[in-house]
């Protein structure tokens, strides 16, 4: 058991982590198998787009020649739907039905809308009634010139990226690895959800939250297990995933009891990086290195396992993943109401965010009966930032400024 620990600030907790690593490595990938990944290499437009001339509506192709006097009557040469051409010259007096995307004749001059035709009393005519300044057509290298940049390195690749690449029919792109990631619940009073329920145990309620917190923010998941309270199982367990994941997160533990046997493997077995942070809740988190793996411990309790989700795992996650930005945006906001309560350390409440008419953030405190509570999980399915009532004797009033995240993926 650990006896006394040095406490460091969230800020310094986050840099330290996030110091001690850098991006995963690079790997080719299928880019319909690369979403929220980060490219590695420019990717350039290999011809224009379109690359043929293409009509803009469903209609009728006509010549520079024609366009004018109507209405007009047309000889119908031919139906052109997508997929298909019509590779002749089109004469003055003709004309080919072509629908939306299709490919223009080379010397058509203008598509008249299907909205502008009726029927002629002759098979194969049309007569077109009006023109439009439009010419209806998109030319080649309209949308991108070949050799035009279509997204750069750094970008995070999204639907709307992928759709765009394979427009262009590139099948491969260079990304850095998505982090694979182990899950570790610690404790004998764990149960499984769908079991029966013994008295004085509880129903494991970290591990699905952490399961789904990892999948929104693009994390693989290769391990998600429980264990009870043993030291030798915990470290042998342990060991092995260091093998397997990138980064291993753990619940639970931590604390000083005679059974928080991960803070004894943090301080016996692994390279502690720190086992203290002046924060609220879950100030036993701890971070270290074991086997070259980093292995972020934090508290059993769901609340502070949510709390230090977004304050210390997600941080690390995005620089695994090579990203520049992380999933909170820190804000500056005002109180909506009194929070005073004095504190010891820094204070992280789960809370809610609204713009006020001055277009101010208003953050507060989710109304629920101990949501500021470590051990209390019913308000996080509505929480959307978590903002900072700093140290002191008193809290924060009505209106006071403070520091808020807002949590873009809950």
């Amino acid at each position: 058991m650990i006896e006394k620990r040095n406490t460091i600030s969230v800020e310094q907790a986050r840099e330290v982590l996030c110091n001690q690593i850098t991006h995963l490595p690079v790997e080719r990938k299928i880019v319909t198998e690369a979403l929220n990944q980060v490219l590695q290499e420019p990717v350039f437009a290999p011809f224009p787009a379109p690359y043929f001339r293409r009509s803009g509506y469903d209609g009728f192709a006509i010549t520079e020649a024609d366009d004018g006097n109507y209405p007009i009557r047309l000889h119908v040469v031919a139906e052109v739907p997508c997929g298909k051409t019509y590779d002749k010259p089109l004469n003055p007096g003709e004309t080919v039905r072509i629908m939306t995307g299709a490919k223009v004749p080379d010397n058509a001059a203008k598509i008249i809308m299907l909205e502008q035709s009726r029927n002629a009393d002759k098979e194969n005519e049309i007569i077109l009634i009006n023109t439009q300044k439009s010419s209806n057509i998109t030319e080649i290298g309209a949308e991108f010139a070949k050799g035009d940049l279509l997204l750069d390195r750094g970008h995070i690749l999204n639907a709307g990226s992928i759709s765009l690449l394979s427009s262009f029919g590139i099948h491969e792109v260079q990304v850095i690895k998505k982090p694979k990631v182990a899950i570790l619940s610690t404790g004998s009073e764990l149960i499984s959800a769908g079991n029966p329920l013994p008295d004085g145990k509880i129903y494991n309620s970290n591990q699905p939250l952490l399961e789904n917190l990892l999948k929104v923010h693009h994390a693989e998941i290769c391990v998600a297990e429980q264990l009870p309270d043993n030291y030798e199982d915990t470290k042998k367990r342990l060991l092995e995933l260091t093998e397997i994941a990138d980064l291993i997160i753990t619940t639970g533990g931590v604390s000083v009891g005679d059974y928080d046997f991960m803070a004894d493997i943090a301080k016996q077995e692994a390279e502690l990086l720190f086992n203290k942070i002046q924060m609220r809740p879950g100030s036993p988190t701890t971070g270290m290195w074991l086997n070259q793996t980093l292995i972020i411990a934090l508290s059993g309790n769901p609340g502070a396992c949510f709390t230090g989700f977004y304050l210390l795992v997600e941080p690390v996650l995005a620089t695994l993943m090579g990203k520049d930005t992380t999933a909170t945006t820190k804000v500056r906001a005002k109180m909506a109401s009194d929070y005073t309560k004095n504190n010891g350390y820094d204070r992280f409440l789960r809370g809610t965010y609204r713009s006020s008419d001055e277009g101010e953030y208003l953050v507060d405190l989710v109304d629920l009966v101990g949501s500021d509570m470590s051990s209390t999980l019913g308000n996080l399915h509505l929480t959307t930032c978590l903002f900072k009532i700093p140290r002191g004797q008193v809290g924060k009033f009505k209106g006071e400024e403070v520091e808020a995240w807002l949590l873009s993926s809950k």
